[in-house]
């Protein structure tokens, strides 16, 4: 859920049951920073996930989506904790993770770096992750060099050859004339 969604570590504890949306137009909706109330969409798998999550955990409306064994919410420790051990498995199918430090945070940010790669407009991915400023969205375009190496692609001219430009004479001369 949290790479699909780019929750925060607090959205998604803050789950409730009654803030899962399986039918048409499906979504999670949360509270987010500020305590502004956010609703994200989720795709068919997450759907069929949280479908059978939801018929075998049971549960109240009110009860948290993602409870402990008690049935209390998880806490932060505990989601980062789940995250540790789960990226311990992929490691072994994975080996690239190996040098890599996987936090829930990481996870809300993969979301992020997968819209942009998408193409998602940077206001939508503001909205999508609860940013009130679209310029805290900007940080994402920073760290994906293919979309830099996208845009050089765009602006180099077609049918021209690399090397330094050489004005003719007739240019230098007007320019000399000024």
């Amino acid at each position: 859920m949290a790479t699909q969604t780019g929750l925060r570590v607090s959205e998604l504890t803050g789950l409730r049951n009654k803030d899962v949306e399986l039918g048409a137009g499906a979504n999670l909706r949360c509270t987010g920073k500020g305590r502004k109330q956010r609703c994200t969409p989720l795709n068919r798998e997450s759907v069929a996930v949280l479908r059978t999550w939801t018929r075998e955990a049971g549960g109240d409306p009110d009860d948290p989506l993602f409870p402990t064994r008690q049935g209390t919410r998880l806490s932060r420790d505990a989601v980062g904790d789940l995250v540790n051990k789960h990226t311990a498995t992929a490691r072994r199918t994975c080996p690239s993770l190996a040098s890599k430090k996987v936090t829930p945070h990481v996870l809300r940010h993969s979301c992020a770096m997968e819209l942009l790669r998408s193409g998602i407009d940077r206001m939508v991915m503001a909205l999508w992750l609860g940013h009130e400023k679209v310029e805290t969205t900007s940080i994402y375009v920073h760290g994906d060099l293919s979309i830099k190496e996208r845009a050089l692609a765009r602006t180099t001219p077609v049918r021209v050859s690399p090397g330094r430009y050489r004005p003719p004479d007739k240019l230098l001369a007007f320019l000399t004339s000024l």
